[in-house]
């Protein structure tokens, strides 16, 4: 009887933390035309390139030019981009000239350069997904992949460390990857005091209305990422405590700190709003 209750508690919380694809994460556009789909041909010349028994063949020639002068781009930039696929089957991803194959469903590139990259992911030879990705310098993209959903993009976060180990991702199951504890933002895109002095100052003088303040918020939300005291102080500068709400929310994405994202609350004259962006971050 004891092994009976125990058995039924363990299938409780397998139930319960079970993963819901597309829970979480913006859904991006799938760019791979139908004739691309239906087609293996470009995946599988590709692929020759990984042959293992070709590979370690001696008998086969080297055509490959060696270019003896080449030097490393020390302007190349560096990114990550960090990718799972909770399925079975054996999966190919290519990233911004990089590819991995395997069946592990963990996928994770290094030393990818800033900017707008392609990603491709493909199933036993044929084009499944492929859109655009926009990387940003010191940058880690985390994103999850689903043959029946779609690729959803969960978070962007500041490359804090160099450990790499995807340890890290068996409590991430399309759930935002950085809500780890403690203060990591003095890397990455992350608005020094100084900038956000001035910043802010440019957006009293140049910005009455809320409608301007928050277009001039969002615009630099695309390079930047802030802390909670710099949100809270952003927050506080909106007149409308409906229009404070909005921004709240739409920053928590951006803010290096989420443990620290108690100091926005402040910024509001009403308890209600206060609890309506508590309710907010429970659920991100």
């Amino acid at each position: 009887m004891k092994n009976i209750f125990i058995s039924l508690i363990l299938l409780t919380a397998i139930n319960i933390s079970a993963q819901e694809a597309g829970k979480v994460g913006e859904l991006l556009a799938n760019e791979a035309s139908k004739t691309e789909m239906q087609s293996s041909k470009s995946l599988n010349t590709q692929n020759e390139t990984f042959d293992h028994l070709k590979y370690n063949n001696t008998n086969t020639q080297n055509t490959t030019k060696k270019n003896q002068n080449y030097q490393w781009n020390k302007n190349y930039g560096y990114a990550e981009v960090f990718l799972r696929i909770p399925e079975q089957g054996f999966f190919t991803v290519e990233a911004g000239g990089q590819m991995i194959s395997n069946s592990s469903g963990k996928y994770r590139f290094f030393d990818m350069q800033s900017g707008k990259i392609p990603i491709s992911v493909y199933n036993n030879g044929f084009l499944l997904y492929r859109t655009t990705l926009l990387v940003r310098n010191n940058n880690r993209i985390v994103l999850d992949f689903f043959t029946d959903k779609g690729l959803y993009l969960l978070d962007s976060y500041p490359v804090k460390s160099q450990s790499y180990g995807f340890n890290d991702w068996n409590d991430v199951w399309n759930t935002p990857y950085g809500n780890q504890s403690g203060n990591w933002y003095n890397s990455g895109n992350v608005m020094d005091n100084n900038t956000f002095r001035q910043f802010f100052d440019r957006l009293q003088k140049n910005e009455k209305f809320d409608d301007g303040k928050i277009a001039f918020i969002n615009q630099q939300m695309n390079n930047s990422l802030f802390t909670s005291q710099q949100i809270r102080d952003l927050v506080k500068s909106i007149s409308f405590d409906n229009n404070k709400l909005m921004l709240a929310k739409s920053m928590y994405r951006n803010c290096a700190d989420k443990n620290k994202y108690f100091l926005v609350y402040d910024a509001f004259d009403y308890e209600s709003s206060r609890r309506e962006l508590m309710e907010f971050i429970t659920k991100s």
